[in-house]
């Protein structure tokens, strides 16, 4: 039975997806907590109210990146988890921290990477005057918004769109592939090749939607 601990910072709908899906798929696996960095975040109340260990680190009561990184490090390490998801959480980690969770820690992003790291991604999608956008589950390394893509999905760019419309249909893509990659993780079917990952049985790691 794999544990897995899930960091948010706001409402946490896709920790909502992937709590929904390991219990309704019936996976090898539990949610062991949910860690905010900011005590009002609604995804709290979520887990709270399914008997989920729920913790808070306020990144504004440390003076420093790494102090905070240490402190969050010891509240995930407390709940003794197999993998750590990252679901919105709005923190840049410090490189000691992605190295402590090398191979065992998750990121959503909401483009198809190697475009668009960083933030304001639909807004860029769009003055650049793309037609496809999309999402990215990815390990995550010091770098930011990089590391070994474990699934994508392409997300068309439709007439008219604004940032608010791209981004309502790309989250409902990521409310599809991020519990899908979870599950992957939990029973043990990516494979490494190098610094690439690949489906132990040749799943099909992208997801087209019309």
């Amino acid at each position: 039975m794999k544990r897995l601990v899930i960091l948010i910072s706001g409402r946490g709908s896709n920790m909502e997806a992937i709590v929904k899906a390991c219990a309704a798929e019936g996976w090898p696996a539990e949610v062991a907590a949910v860690i905010s960095n900011r005590p009002d975040a609604g995804g709290l109340l979520f887990a709270a109210e399914r008997g989920i260990a729920t913790a808070v680190v306020d990144h504004k009561a440390y003076a420093s990146r790494e102090d905070f990184d240490a402190e969050l490090a010891r509240v995930i390490d407390s709940f003794a988890p197999d993998l750590v998801v990252l679901a919105g959480f709005m923190r840049i980690l410090t490189p000691g921290f992605t190295a402590r969770y090398a191979r065992r820690m998750l990121n959503i992003h909401p483009s198809l990477l190697p475009a668009f790291t960083g933030l304001h991604t639909h807004e860029r999608a769009i003055a650049m005057g793309c037609k496809i956008a999309g999402v990215t589950v990815h390990f995550v390394t010091a770098e930011l918004d990089h590391g070994a893509i474990v699934m994508q999905a392409a997300v068309p760019v439709l007439p008219g769109d604004d940032a608010k419309a791209l981004s309502a249909r790309v989250l409902t893509a990521e409310h599809r592939i991020y519990p899908q990659s979870v599950r992957w993780f939990v029973e043990d079917a990516l494979m490494w090749d190098g610094e690439r990952v690949t489906h132990r049985d040749g799943a099909a790691q992208q997801l087209l939607l019309a």
